[in-house]
């Protein structure tokens, strides 16, 4: 049976990914999605990113855009956001694809990144549905149908998705918040364990609804 892995919030945590990865043990006919939020606050972006580029060509892999991923596109084209960027922990993604040392404008950052890693984050999708679930980064706005949620609250939203029943035809898997264990509701599941925070990165297996975990 063809399974469905989703992984939550790595934030530059390379070694919990490759624990976690083995963990898993996909099929070759298993479909990987990942929730967003490769980066920023750890200290191993780059390599993060090289790995999901790799694993992308041996797999059936979703990449969603996570909200670190939208503040990140927005500093390479405008720069405007640099204040906020910076205080979302955008520093240890500059540093690792420039040396501290050396860094000196936006522009130099912007020469620095590979065009597969280019590649991987222009194709960053907002959100994926299968039929029976919904994945997001975030959450959706309750009382919203799919067509109509916007951009924003896909990758921000908190409290009003988690508290507030919604009313799509899906259970929706969603990263961005973290919590202590895996949340678990009747419309919603909730795998964001603070991973670069010290909590382990999760994965669900689905359908079975099963959770594997990397503490490493």
């Amino acid at each position: 049976m063809k399974r469905t892995f989703v992984i939550g919030d790595i934030h530059g945590c390379l070694d919990k990914l490759g624990d976690l990865f083995a963990r898993m043990a996909p099929a070759d006919a298993d479909r990987l999605v990942f929730l967003g939020d490769y980066i920023d606050r750890g200290e191993h972006v780059f390599d993060v990113v090289e790995y999901l580029v790799e694993l992308s060509s041996r797999y059936d892999c979703v990449f969603l855009r996570g909200n670190h991923e939208d503040l990140f596109l927005e500093y390479l084209e405008f720069g405007s956001n640099e204040r906020v960027f910076f205080a979302n922990g955008g520093r240890q993604t500059v540093d690792s694809y420039v040396s501290p040392d050396r860094f000196t404008s936006r522009d130099q950052l912007v020469r620095a990144i590979p065009q597969a890693h280019r590649d991987f984050f222009s194709r960053l999708v907002w959100y994926h549905e299968d039929g029976r679930y919904l994945y997001v980064h975030a959450g959706v706005r309750p009382g919203v149908g799919l067509d109509g949620q916007s951009r924003q609250d896909l990758v921000w939203i908190r409290d009003e998705f988690i508290f507030t029943p919604h009313s799509l035809p899906y259970k929706v898997v969603f990263g961005h918040t973290p919590f202590a264990r895996p949340l678990v509701m009747e419309d919603k599941i909730g795998i964001d364990t603070g991973a670069v925070y010290g909590g382990p990165l999760t994965a669900v297996v689905l359908p079975e609804e099963a959770f594997i975990q990397s503490f490493r």
